[in-house]
């Protein structure tokens, strides 16, 4: 495994060291910015390149916050914390005992706890209490093998489509949209207090993910039945040029179904369901949903849609020229819509460090019936 290390250095100097020894001699790869940066304040870019390429992350958080980037007003950790978490990487926390933290740090100390609900946290007092516990958590990953465990179904939840109603005005704008919902299993619901609060930090927790930029503007949406989030779609380029999918709403149903909706790549052509795009985009919704931190049932039914139109077709697309020939589907703005039907359940892995695994099935789902 490679394991990436990420805290400031400063106050820390000794537990960084003992680690990148400790994860060696239990046959890993540790992977620090001490290990391919040549300054003391590492780049920002290389920090978060070595971040993608590790399998688990290890965050310490020690007195200080450490160098802020200009260009996102977070040090490093802060922005691999975002990351890591819009990734869907195994993270694990260790925070230092006995020790003042610097207001910048208490800031992002209480950012990092209100959000890592689900997520493994420990205290540490000793550079050695810290290897004892670290060393623990690896020989857990090493014998846990793949985070997925599927199960069947013995009775299909309900799953809430929104097609199948009102959608929001930023969806009505597209012809044909895409729907990734996460039913928790044996989960008895939100009471109308637990859905109002959680949709007051809906807007907070999508900002948090940093997968959309800070200039996207985020409409609340409220129901009797769910609470929601629209996003303002762009409008830099005409439509008969490439647009690629981006994310048009986040909606939390007082079921405890999770929903997210995203535009289909498009060009002058209609939307497409491209075979190798289209579950890189899943994988991203299940990520996205992953990373806001809502979902803590064990386990979890994922289901997926396409709202037909006219124009629709399976095809590649190409970001830079729009096709010249395309063979719609031809459904028409009353087909019915592509649906999975799900018929198991997963675990929450599958929200994280299993979405790639998770994501290639319910792509082929909706691609087969498109072509049926």
């Amino acid at each position: 495994m490679k394991i990436f290390i990420s805290s400031a250095r400063k106050g820390l100097e000794d537990e960084r060291d003992a680690l990148d020894g400790l994860i060696r001699a239990l046959g890993h790869t540790p992977v620090r910015f001490e290990d391919f940066s040549a300054q003391a304040t590492p780049s920002r870019e290389a920090c978060l390149r070595a971040l993608e390429s590790a399998d688990v992350c290890l965050f310490l958080l020690g007195p200080f916050y450490g160098y802020v980037f200009p260009e996102t007003g977070q040090s490093a950790t802060h922005d691999e914390w975002v990351a890591a978490q819009a990734a869907g990487k195994p993270s694990f926390v260790y925070r230092k005992n006995e020790v003042v933290f610097e207001p910048d740090q208490h800031s992002f100390v209480r950012i990092l706890e209100a959000y890592a609900t689900g997520r493994f946290r420990d205290s540490f007092h000793t550079s050695t209490e810290l290897m004892t516990k670290v060393a623990q958590k690896v020989r857990e990953l090493e014998s846990a093998g793949s985070p997925l465990a599927f199960a069947k179904l013995d009775q299909q939840p309900a799953v809430r489509w929104a097609s199948d109603g009102q959608a929001s005005q930023t969806v009505t704008n597209h012809d044909s949209a895409l729907e990734v919902h996460v039913v928790p299993l044996d989960f008895p619901g939100y009471s109308a207090r637990e859905l109002d609060q959680l949709g007051v930090s809906l807007l907070e927790r999508i900002r948090a993910t940093r997968v959309i930029g800070s200039e996207v503007a985020l409409n609340p949406i409220t129901s009797d039945e769910y609470m929601a989030v629209s996003l303002a779609v762009s409008r830099s380029r005409p439509w008969d040029k490439p647009q690629r999918g981006e994310l048009l709403e986040c909606r939390l149903y007082k079921t405890g179904q999770l929903s997210t909706q995203a535009s289909l790549p498009r060009d002058g052509s209609g939307a497409i369901l491209d075979p190798d795009g289209l579950p890189r985009q899943i994988a991203d919704l299940l990520r996205f949903s992953g990373a806001l931190n809502i979902v803590q049932a064990d386990r979890v039914v994922l289901a997926a849609g396409v709202s037909n139109e006219a124009l629709l077709s399976v095809d590649t697309f190409d970001p830079t020229r729009s096709r010249q020939i395309s063979r719609p589907l031809g459904f028409g703005r009353s087909g019915r819509p592509l649906r999975t039907e799900p018929d198991e359940s997963v675990t929450l892995a599958a929200l994280g460090a299993g979405a790639a695994e998770v994501a290639p099935h319910l792509a082929r789902m909706l691609i087969l019936q498109a072509s049926r």
